[in-house]
């Protein structure tokens, strides 16, 4: 009688995961509201602030995204899921979107727009589309979502 050990994932990790994952998102809504307020106003303060926004950002989005190459493509590759995986690469291009973007933001002032704002959109479109494909998934498979 052989008895097979279902892979599962660390429940450590999927809280660290579900603690960290959304704080980027947030910060990168809130870069692209500075954004646009900046590209309407013109006023530096906004643009400063999407800036500092973008690094903390991308700060934050670390341990999230080690914690989900580890547990997609190395501990649990044989139970991921080709959303799983999609999730991780929409967040590894919105990872380097936000990293461009945040060398965008460095030069002057008034050589920030439009890009800056266009990358902005651009991160916050692929974290999007990555949180709503998980939780398409989850609700099709009526569990918690990075179970």
């Amino acid at each position: 009688m052989s008895v097979h050990a279902v892979p599962r994932r660390s429940v450590a990790a999927n809280a660290l995961y579900g603690l960290l994952n959304p704080i980027p998102f947030g910060f990168f809504v809130a870069a692209l509201i500075f954004d646009i307020v900046y590209f309407r106003t013109a006023e530096m303060l906004w643009m400063k602030g999407a800036a500092w926004l973008i690094a903390i950002g991308l700060l934050f989005a670390i341990v999230p995204r080690v914690v989900n190459l580890v547990q997609v493509w190395i501990t649990s590759r044989r139970i991921a899921t080709g959303t799983d995986r999609l999730d991780f690469c929409l967040n590894l291009a919105a990872i380097v979107a936000a990293t461009f973007n945040a060398f965008v933001h460095s030069r002057d002032a008034y050589a920030v727009m439009p890009a800056g704002m266009w990358l902005s959109l651009l991160t916050v479109i692929l974290l999007a589309i990555g949180h709503v494909l998980i939780a398409v998934q989850a609700s099709r498979n009526g569990g918690l979502v990075h179970e």
